[in-house]
């Protein structure tokens, strides 16, 4: 990313505080998310691709996976997913599923450990900050 015209920099808005759409996201947690992405300069796009996991016997897709976010100059998925790990299961087994399809495509799954983490190293605050 480059500006258009040349700002000092101490006028500039810092990128994690840019504004999204505030109804594009299921969760606020994915906001905090895209800001960080915002603030490290990378381009994304929100659930730009469903994969079909599973079809009916016509062939029509069943069950899908549609990843966070993706990042085009990085070819990568993102999933990110605050769950507690207890309650991860199911995710994982779409997450394995969706790696045995398409293991061409490259994924990054974002646990609720990373996240909290990444929040922490920003100062953005906590994962309750984010709860729905």
């Amino acid at each position: 990313m480059t500006d258009p015209l040349p700002i000092n920099a101490s006028l500039r808005r810092h990128p994690s505080l840019e504004p999204v759409l505030q109804d594009q996201f299921a969760h606020p947690s994915e906001r905090a998310f895209a800001r960080l992405l915002n603030l490290y300069g990378f381009a994304w796009s929100y659930e730009p691709v469903e994969f079909p996991l599973e079809w009916n016997e016509l062939g029509v897709p069943v069950r899908a996976f549609r990843p966070d976010f993706y990042l085009p100059e990085r070819h990568l998925f993102i999933e990110l997913t605050v769950l507690e790990q207890r309650l991860v299961t199911k995710k994982n087994q779409k997450v394995r599923r969706f790696r045995a399809l398409y293991p061409e495509v490259e994924l990054l799954v974002v646990y609720q450990r990373d996240f909290v983490a990444l929040l922490e190293q920003h100062g953005l605050g906590t994962l309750a900050t984010f709860a729905a």
